[in-house]
């Protein structure tokens, strides 16, 4: 009895001091330029998985409970906007069980949320979910529903959960919005610019800042049809090689801190 309470004692002052080393981390890098926008590629969670020995299930289990621990981490640092791409449509190709529980996953987490005094209630956040959302089953579209409406009216930060979602189909839709805005009108003018599709993007519509940084987790380099439009032009590309559900503070400080040397050098 002894040993089992001076180990569980032992464990909890371990974490308390690695908060405290957090929470000071968090706010020496705070004093620095900040990041308004930070998207996510939450990639390497069936890899992870399969070097852990696990079911590929767990392995996103873990993913989206670290997505709520780097969702904290992004708004202590006073990140305005979290992106996280969540589910592709190009995921729907997968297998039908692993599609199944990735669903399943889904509906939970958000109801998760929903909760009083969950991270978004606790620090704010509003939740708009980015996607194709005609696609989910109707008991994630109500979830994602009950999540949305109960956040609408929190304005500290924007966490945009992007599923299921493609890009090309994001700026396909913004296309199509701003034509028909044009049809409607019935104006004569057909010229269409730029600024007016970057308008009906969906992460404009939920009025997100420009993006400033994109992260791919696991070691892969390449964008995946995520937020094309929006890292075209000013956004920092970062991958790690960490897998998403093992990716931490200790993985997002050089980021942030080449973040604030590029915005340093820019002002000289």
């Amino acid at each position: 009895m002894l040993p089992q309470l001076i180990s569980s004692s032992l464990d909890w002052l371990r974490d308390q001091a690695a908060a405290k080393a957090e929470d000071a981390l968090i706010s020496v890098l705070s004093a620095g330029p900040i990041p308004q926008h930070v998207a996510f590629i939450l990639d390497g969670n069936r890899r992870y998985a399969r070097s852990k020995g696990m079911q590929v299930k767990q392995g996103h289990t873990d993913g989206f409970y670290n997505l709520r621990k780097m969702l904290e981490i992004c708004i202590k640092l006073n990140v305005r906007c979290v992106s996280a791409y969540a589910f592709s449509i190009e995921n729907f190709k997968r297998s039908p069980e692993e599609v199944t529980a990735l669903m399943d996953l889904a509906e939970e987490k958000l109801l998760e949320l929903c909760r009083q005094g969950d991270i978004l209630d606790r620090y704010g956040i509003r939740l708009v979910v980015v996607g194709h959302r005609d696609m989910l089953p109707e008991r994630v579209l109500a979830a994602a529903e009950k999540a949305e409406n109960m956040t609408k009216d929190n304005n500290r930060a924007i966490f945009n959960l992007c599923m299921p979602y493609t890009s090309r189909d994001e700026i396909t839709t913004a296309v199509q919005t701003t034509i028909q805005s044009r049809l409607d009108d019935d104006t004569d003018d057909t010229d269409i610019t730029a600024e007016e599709i970057e308008a009906h993007l969906m992460t404009s519509l939920a009025g997100s800042p420009p993006l400033d940084i994109l992260v791919r987790s696991s070691g892969v380099k390449r964008l995946s049809d995520y937020m094309l439009w929006q890292c075209s032009e000013n956004t920092q590309l970062q991958f790690s090689s960490t897998y998403w559900p093992e990716f931490g503070l200790l993985d997002f400080v050089p980021i942030i801190l080449d973040y604030q040397r590029k915005v340093w050098s820019s002002t000289k």
